[in-house]
């Protein structure tokens, strides 16, 4: 029978920032890394989670401008590259020499950049609906100018309203029709949307450096995936994974961006016989 397993809330200052996160599961196990994405906090991952942490070590962090993290500094605390070693760093406090990574959508880019320069933290790598950013300087252009308009919406109008609007994308179609769609909604709807809007700002694919040209230096195992309905991101994660070594691609059936939403089991399969845990 599997012990209980508890589930602990902590903040930990790292250099410019007051990171706040989830611990879960046994500390004698190698760590399993959770980044969330945009609008998401260190609960997003829950149901996995819990599932997982029976035989492993969980750390779920809310990333700058999410959850209870406080970002002490400028807006540039923000960018990949800042929140990046802001993430080093925590491990580093918390001494985490080595770790399993999963990241999704904006937490995937985070950590395929992660990756790609801090290989020897990372054992295994798995990347949820995540992309290398953009490849050419007029789509990073175009990508800034429309995040920054998300961005004002996010200070000016309804919060519940952006919400909403945000969720009418066709990216979620699918997330929308989840039975427990209106409670992550309410989760969602906790958030301060002033820190979103700096994360959305800065954090912006159009800001990130482009990794597709690093994509071959790849060291650390990767899995890759991408749900069936989410046709832009299959055809990324499939590129990826022709210019990547070590790296595994796999569709999920029935769904679309937020795989570990919507097929929380398949994820959690996958992710078991990847880590080998």
């Amino acid at each position: 029978m599997n012990a209980q397993v508890t589930s602990i809330e902590k903040s930990i200052d790292c250099q410019n920032y007051q990171f706040n996160y989830l611990v879960t599961g046994n500390p004698q196990l190698l760590p399993v890394l959770f980044l969330h994405g945009f609008m998401g906090d260190c609960h997003a991952f829950d149901p996995v989670i819990a599932s997982l942490s029976q035989e492993s070590h969980c750390l779920a962090i809310d990333l700058p401008g999410h959850g209870k993290t406080r970002v002490h500094g400028s807006d540039e605390l923000y960018q990949m590259a800042s929140v990046a070693q802001g993430i080093m760093d925590c491990l580093d406090v918390l001494n985490v020499q080595r770790c399993h990574l999963i990241g999704y959508s904006m937490g995937g880019r985070l950590a395929l950049y992660l990756t790609l320069h801090f290989p020897q933290y990372f054992h295994k790598v798995i990347l949820e609906s995540a992309s290398p950013g953009l490849k050419t300087q007029a789509e990073r252009e175009q990508r800034i100018a429309s995040d920054r308009q998300l961005a004002d919406q996010l200070e000016t109008t309804d919060f519940l309203s952006f919400l909403t609007e945000w969720y009418d994308r066709p990216l979620f179609a699918s997330t929308k029709q989840h039975p427990d769609f209106a409670r992550m909604l309410k989760q969602r709807s906790q958030h301060n949307p002033q820190k979103l809007a700096k994360s959305l700002r800065n954090l912006s694919s159009g800001l990130q450096p482009s990794l597709w040209e690093k994509l071959p230096e790849n060291s650390v195992p990767l899995l890759l995936l991408a749900g069936e309905f989410d046709q832009k991101f299959v055809d990324i994660n499939a590129e990826i994974a022709g210019r990547c070594p070590l790296t595994q691609l796999e569709i999920i059936a029935n769904c679309g961006h937020n795989i570990h939403f919507e097929r929380s089991d398949v994820f959690l399969g996958r992710t078991r016989n990847f880590l080998d845990v």
